[in-house]
Formats: C-alpha cells, sequence, structure tokens
C-alpha cells in the first residue's frame, strides 16, 4: 500500500472513529441531533426497541428517554477494535436513575452496565449496529424488572 493511501485509510478510520464518539455523544452531550452527523440516513439499528422507528429520527425519542430517566448518563467506550469498514466496541453506559425507565419509576440509585456494539461504515458514517446491552444487569441494580404486557389480562 502507498504512502498516500495509508495516509488516506488512516483519515478515514479517524473519521469513522469520530461516528462512533459523535453516537455516544447524542445520550452524553443530551443532544439526540448527532445522530444526524454520526451515522447515514438510512441507518439500521439492529435490533430495534420496542416502539423505536428506523434510522437517526427513530433513535431520538429514545435518547430524549434516556436523558429523562438518567440525566448525568455517560457512555464511556473502553475498547475500539476498528478494520475493514467495521468496528467493535465495549462500553459502559452510567448515570442515576431519576426518571422513570421502561416503565420503571426512579430509584435515584447510581447505575452502571455493559454494551457491546459492532458498527459497519459507509464512508465516514455509520451504516449499521448492531448491539447488545446489560439489561438484567441494570434491572438488578435498580431492584425491578419491567413489567410484561403481552395482550394477558389475567
Amino acid at each position: 500500500m502507498s504512502n498516500s493511501n495509508t495516509a488516506s485509510q488512516g483519515k478515514l478510520e479517524q473519521a469513522q472513529r469520530h461516528a462512533i464518539d459523535l453516537l455516544y455523544r447524542a445520550f452524553s452531550d443530551q443532544n439526540p441531533d448527532l445522530m444526524d452527523i454520526a451515522v447515514t440516513a438510512d441507518w439500521d439499528d439492529i435490533p430495534l426497541a420496542p416502539g423505536q422507528g428506523p434510522g437517526p429520527e427513530g433513535l431520538k425519542p429514545i435518547i430524549r428517554g434516556f436523558i429523562e430517566a438518567l440525566p448525568d448518563v455517560r457512555i464511556t467506550a473502553h475498547d475500539v477494535l476498528m478494520g475493514e469498514g467495521r468496528a467493535a466496541v465495549r462500553a459502559e453506559i452510567t448515570g442515576t436513575h431519576r426518571g422513570p425507565l421502561f416503565g420503571i419509576a426512579a430509584t435515584g440509585k447510581k447505575v452502571s452496565f455493559r454494551i457491546h456494539e459492532f458498527h459497519e461504515f459507509e464512508g465516514e458514517r455509520i451504516k449499521r449496529t448492531w448491539h447488545l446491552e446489560d439489561w438484567f444487569g441494570l434491572f438488578q441494580q435498580i431492584g425491578a424488572f419491567p413489567v410484561l404486557n403481552n395482550g394477558n389480562n389475567s
């Protein structure tokens, strides 16, 4: 690979890493509109949260709900492995449960839970994200689990 190709690849990876940072800052900076810079207009978030619409617009209400539930929310990326238009992230979400979260009333408890994500890029933006959060660990810390509504009224 020539020096110019190496430099171009380095700049592209730097821009892609910036997109990852912006995605997490949308939560930490309480600015859901950062999603418009971080991801493509047709971004695919896998799996969608209950009630979540497609693309960056679909995640913005989820971010706002998280900010309401954890006003001091922070997402910290502990590891980011990048290569060939993809990235793997090991991160942690922290905050204080001060508002409703999945129907669970505020507890005032400080929480910390892990997330793992894989991102695929189109140019400098994230095109697709596969994610897994440790919801079980979060609910254990809160001391409550969401009530499932499966249509059964018995």
